[in-house]
């Protein structure tokens, strides 16, 4: 079994879907940003809006998630307000601005995922999505 080759394997192809997604904005005439800015727009879209939990799934501190979203703001993608539903948090959230840059991301990644399926097959590539898709399981030893 080629384990060791698992997560070169995974990390290649993210970076190749990250350069082919930040190359196909920059020629549409957005903004560059960065990966972990990235990142928090994945988030945000997935749901996770408070910015302990975003620095948490991403693995960075929160003073470092903190400084990404503050160049965020500056940048007009997101905003950060008070909880509604608990006023001693705030919570991340896209400006117009923001959800623009999303769409046209969404058609990017579109278009990438439609040159994968026609490199490695529509049934391959269904196949990999399926694979990704289900759950792993727990990835802590359980010896730990």
């Amino acid at each position: 079994m080629r384990t060791n080759q698992l997560i070169i394997a995974l990390f290649q192809r993210f970076c190749w879907l990250d350069e082919g997604l930040q190359t196909r904005m920059r020629g549409r005439g957005w903004p560059d940003v960065s990966r972990p800015q990235s990142m928090v727009i994945t988030n945000i879209v997935s749901g996770i809006v408070r910015p302990s939990d975003i620095a948490r799934n991403i693995g960075v501190s929160r003073q470092a998630i903190h400084s990404t979203i503050n160049q965020m703001v500056a940048m007009g993608i997101v905003r950060m307000e008070a909880d509604p539903k608990d006023r001693r948090h705030m919570i991340v959230s896209l400006t117009d601005f923001g959800t623009q840059m999303r769409q046209e991301a969404q058609r990017a990644m579109d278009e990438l995922g439609a040159q994968v399926a026609d490199a490695v097959g529509r049934d391959r590539f269904e196949t990999l999505l399926a694979v990704l898709e289900t759950d792993w399981g727990d990835n802590r030893d359980a010896a730990s």
